[in-house]
């Protein structure tokens, strides 16, 4: 074993650049009880999950002190929304929000409060926009604003636009086909509301023979959308089913027991367009506008003499990161990503970032925002380096209060075998053969990053082997201050002399 560690950390040595090689390093005594701990967790590790392994483990200013491969390429997972945190708040500031709109270009008549020309909703890929079990703003607020300016009567076909021209959604290029439409990858774009998902609940008729009723929707409206041609029987079981139709419609047969519990459907959008105008047709009308869809009457908004009917808000981007990485939210990381670098090859410019934080130009190939593509490429190395450095760029400040801590969101299985929450601040990654666990640990004796990427077939084992270890080194672990990483406090110890960024 002792060979084995020589032999990688003279491997390690000769992975890392030289600035992090000339940093100071630790004291060698503390250096040996945790590479005693490393040696000893990594033996039962690689046997339960045998595979390809990545490790770097290093003090908070980056200088690597145990690894294996830490220079190898990997498939990162979700991890890589780590990386997206970063760039996009770098971009547009942790501050920053999207706005959702009614433009017009008119006037109201007063006499009948109807809009007298052009009008359209402007939507700009609001993660959180319409998410009544979540939080965020909605379109009834939007509708209850043209209510209070004077508005009664909308007349005109539904129309929506984005700043950038054109409101759409897509899949992206690099998620895999057979990903795309599953309830954690929608399309993604500036088209979304309520994360492009939704679900509605049919109960049982008042009795045998009665038609099955909509209970619940999500968002509201979505109920427009289904035909329930399903009967109630005799029974306390539920075999419903349901199917998309064109025009982005969904219809429910089948039998429900006048015993049985309502039964819940949820689905992507395949439409996100025909979904919105039915929750913006519900919101209209709980606000007490009517919508005449007469065609042709109202011509397109003109952005040059647009004027702002009604406005929204999300919530400021550092909370918007927070849920993303809490929840590891694909179509969250993918519209951060799109808000910062824009709809033309955004990954190229968050490939770029992160070779300018960590100063590697080989081993970082990022194809998407979300980590859902195979073909991302990045180093536990890598990893290490930006878990250092960003924060102390100017938007890095806070920045590891962004991840979630242990007990939390994709590490609620962290919440037993450590001291209590906030020792941990890590973001997670998980694909059917991808195991991942980056962040930072709090210890008596000062802050430590981890970098864990595990590429094979025993994913499972692979993440109760990195949890472990976790548990392992934070067994007397130290909550992490808000500013502990882009001051350099040294839980325990003395504060270090930061190197600037390359």
């Amino acid at each position: 074993m002792k060979a084995l560690r020589a032999s990688l950390l003279l491997w390690a040595a000769l992975a890392v650049r030289p600035a992090m090689a000339a940093m100071r390093p630790r004291p060698a005594k503390e250096d040996r009880s945790i590479q005693a701990q490393l040696d000893a967790w990594f033996t039962k590790a690689s046997r339960a999950a045998p595979g390809t392994w990545g490790i770097a483990v290093a003090t908070l200013d980056g200088q690597l002190i145990w690894g294996v491969q830490p220079g190898l390429p990997m498939v990162p997972a979700s991890t890589v929304k780590l990386f997206t945190t970063g760039f996009a708040r770098s971009v547009v500031g942790g501050d920053a929000r999207r706005q959702t709109r009614v433009l017009g270009s008119g006037h109201v008549d007063p006499q009948t409060g109807t809009w007298i020309g052009s009008w359209a909703l402007e939507l700009n890929g609001d993660p959180t926009l319409e998410r009544r079990s979540r939080g965020g703003p909605s379109l009834g607020e939007l509708a209850f604003q043209l209510y209070q300016s004077g508005i009664r009567r909308l007349v005109g076909p539904f129309s929506v636009v984005s700043a950038a021209g054109e409101a759409s959604a897509s899949y992206p290029d690099a998620w895999s086909p057979r990903h795309r439409g599953r309830l954690f990858a929608p399309l993604i774009g500036s088209l979304t509301l309520n994360e492009n998902l939704l679900s509605f609940a049919i109960a049982p008729g008042s009795a045998a023979g009665r038609a099955p009723s909509l209970v619940a929707e999500s968002p509201a409206g979505v109920g427009e959308l289904v035909d329930i041609k399903a009967r109630t029987v005799v029974s306390r079981y539920s075999r419903l089913r349901f199917a998309r139709t064109p025009g982005g419609r969904y219809v429910v047969t089948g039998t429900i027991g006048t015993r049985a519990r309502a039964k819940w459907f949820s689905s992507t959008a395949p439409d996100p367009r025909a979904l919105l105008e039915a929750s913006w047709s519900r919101a209209l009308r709980d606000a007490g506008i009517e919508w005449i869809r007469a065609s042709g009457i109202s011509a397109p908004v003109s952005l040059a003499t647009q004027t702002v009917l009604a406005q929204v808000s999300s919530e400021p981007f550092d909370s918007i990161a927070s849920e993303v990485n809490r929840r590891s939210l694909n179509i969250g990381a993918e519209l951060m990503l799109r808000w910062a670098a824009g709809d033309d090859h955004p990954a190229d410019r968050l490939t770029a970032h992160v070779q300018q934080i960590t100063g590697e130009l080989s081993g970082i190939r990022l194809v998407d925002g979300s980590g859902l593509s195979h073909d991302d490429r990045v180093t536990p190395l890598a990893f290490i380096s930006y878990l250092a450095r960003f924060p102390l760029s100017p938007a890095g400040r806070g920045f590891s209060q962004l991840l979630p801590t242990n007990g939390v969101g994709t590490l609620r299985k962290l919440a037993r075998g450590l001291p209590g929450p906030g020792i941990v601040r890590a973001k997670t990654g998980t694909l059917g053969d991808v195991a991942t666990l980056t962040g930072y640990l709090g210890r008596t004796d000062g802050v430590l990053l981890i970098s864990l990427m595990y590429n094979g077939s025993r994913v499972w084992s692979a993440r109760q082997q990195q949890w472990k270890l976790f548990r392992l080194l934070g067994a007397e672990g130290v909550i992490i201050p808000d500013d502990s990483v882009s001051t350099g406090a040294q839980l325990g110890g003395e504060d270090r002399e930061r190197r600037p960024l390359p």
